[in-house]
């Protein structure tokens, strides 16, 4: 297929030029070619790469959708549907699917929120205490809702440490319960194990530290940070970067002309 910009011919790039004018490396535009981020260019009859205004605008799409790498919930793999369905030339579909994206990640949004709201209303007691109440890791797995393996690896990590009865099975008390509680709010709404980590280490030393501020702000200790190590931060972002896509694919809606070249 080629494309026009305008109603006219396009400019042509050789695969040197284009990536210098998106300031990437030429290896990145030719995966990008592989992976069907871009149509396959055309090529002169010395098998150069010839780019055109689309290739240009379809790059930039990319570019802009893949600074995020939010990943939970199958946001990642519409980003990459909404870049192929554009580099098909498919853009009622690429807008349709992009609005779809932005509610997605406002869901997101509203439920890492949500979290945040439900842990202080653990820390403040608000919820119901069982008082007196001491389970069995099987047990606390079922009250709970969440498997063993789930419950084994928080403590693997270090998210909550159990006491041992005399005969060395764990006894998970009514404290461990509600920070259980805690933990399972927030990796629901896809905090990570670091993030939980952080928030709950800083609150064993000050109750009064603001939450929403410590489980988005990662340590300047934290070797690797993740998308989801700074939650809020990043789901605001890849809002931003959607917003930024539609308009995008809007003005490619409207300038680029799929007329084969006469």
């Amino acid at each position: 297929m080629y494309f026009y910009i305008g109603g006219g011919t396009t400019n042509t790039y050789k695969t040197s030029e284009i990536a210098r004018i998106i300031g990437i490396h030429p290896n990145t535009v030719r995966l990008y070619e592989e992976l069907g981020f871009i149509p396959k260019p055309i090529r002169q009859p010395n098998g150069y790469r010839i780019f055109t205004e689309f290739h240009l605008e379809q790059i930039k799409l990319v570019r802009i959708a893949l600074q995020i790498e939010v990943l939970q919930n199958g946001l990642r793999k519409n980003a990459i549907s909404i870049i192929k369905l554009s580099a098909a030339g498919d853009f009622d579909n690429a807008i349709t699917l992009t609005d779809n994206y932005i509610k997605q990640i406002r869901t997101e949004q509203n439920n890492a929120e949500e979290a945040i709201k439900i842990v202080k209303e653990l820390l403040r007691g608000n919820n119901k205490k069982e008082v007196g109440l001491l389970l069995s890791r099987k047990e606390t797995a079922d009250y709970l809702h969440i498997s063993i393996d789930t419950l084994r690896n928080w403590e693997m990590n270090g998210l909550v440490t159990i006491k041992r009865k005399q005969n060395g099975y764990r006894i998970y008390s009514e404290n461990e319960i509600n920070q259980l509680k805690i933990i399972r709010s927030l990796r629901c709404a896809n905090y990570s194990l670091t993030a939980i980590l952080r928030l709950l280490n800083t609150l064993s030393e000050n109750p009064n530290a603001d939450i929403r501020t410590i489980i988005d702000t990662p340590s300047d200790n934290d070797d690797i940070i993740s998308v989801c190590d700074k939650l809020l931060t990043s789901l605001g972002k890849a809002q931003a970067n959607a917003l930024v896509m539609r308009k995008q694919l809007v003005y490619m809606k409207k300038t680029i002309n799929s007329n084969p070249p006469l």
